[in-house]
């Protein structure tokens, strides 16, 4: 047996965080989430690509490359499923773009439903950008502010916590809520153009990362707060998609 295969054996069977704990179900829970963007990407046409959900998760899996390499202990496993899904998530995003241009050109198409490429490509890749920049600049500067005559004790604890705002651990799950953000923005969208891939996904996700962020070093409350009310916004588009749509005579009207 190769080094590689005993290491790869030997992680899998390990008692702290082999396949019988949250470290290992975590991860793989998260690759729910990229197999639902395959499935979508070559079962179903560009349209119903939601531009606010996927933009967003290309941002959330770019920063959580970063989170799976920093928490403790080291979750390879995260780090590729993150590093697939940028992959699959931008292809979907480049295909709904592709295809509202299209639309555009010929002149047909439902224009409010093309609106969210603006909102996709500047607002929540603005946002992105800013908190990357301002968690950079913050950590490299974090010793100057924190001496800065300005900060109670309660706030400067804050501060200076390990999943604090000068650390990925922060910026990471704050990132994460821009699915739940995603999920209320799209409240009305017609239930034909939900994934119940996606949603089911998310929604398993949402469950298993809430035990998750008690489980990692550091814990991470903000993780938890954010995967709960993923859980809750899945749960409602699904409701939606399977059960009721209170929407439904509204949208039939556009």
């Amino acid at each position: 047996m190769s080094s590689f295969a005993r290491q790869a054996r030997d992680a899998f069977f390990h008692p702290s965080y082999g396949w019988k704990t949250t470290h290992f179900w975590g991860p793989v829970a998260n690759w729910g989430i990229v197999l639902a963007g395959v499935y979508d990407m070559s079962k179903k046409g560009p349209e119903v690509v939601s531009l606010p959900m996927t933009t967003t998760l290309c941002a959330y899996s770019a920063l959580f490359m970063r989170f799976a390499w920093k928490v403790s202990p080291r979750n390879y496993l995260l780090f590729a499923c993150h590093l697939f899904n940028v992959g699959v998530q931008v292809t979907q995003l480049g295909r709904r773009i592709t295809y509202d241009q299209e639309q555009a050109k010929l002149g047909t198409g439902n224009s409010a439903a093309q609106k969210p490429s603006s909102f996709s490509m500047t607002n929540v890749a603005g946002a992105f950008a800013a908190a990357t920049a301002i968690g950079i600049a913050g950590a490299k500067s974090k010793s100057q502010i924190l001496k800065l005559p300005v900060w109670t004790p309660s706030v400067k604890t804050l501060l200076e916590h390990p999943a604090g705002p000068f650390t990925i651990f922060f910026w990471a799950p704050t990132m994460k809520w821009g699915l739940s953000v995603a999920n209320i923005i799209d409240y009305k969208r017609p239930v034909d153009n939900l994934s119940i891939p996606q949603q089911t996904a998310l929604c398993l996700t949402g469950a298993i990362w809430t035990r998750y962020s008690f489980v990692i070093n550091p814990i991470n409350y903000n993780l938890a707060l954010v995967n709960f009310a993923l859980m809750l916004t899945g749960m409602y588009q699904l409701t939606r998609r399977l059960i009721y749509d209170p929407f439904e005579e509204e949208n039939k009207k556009k």
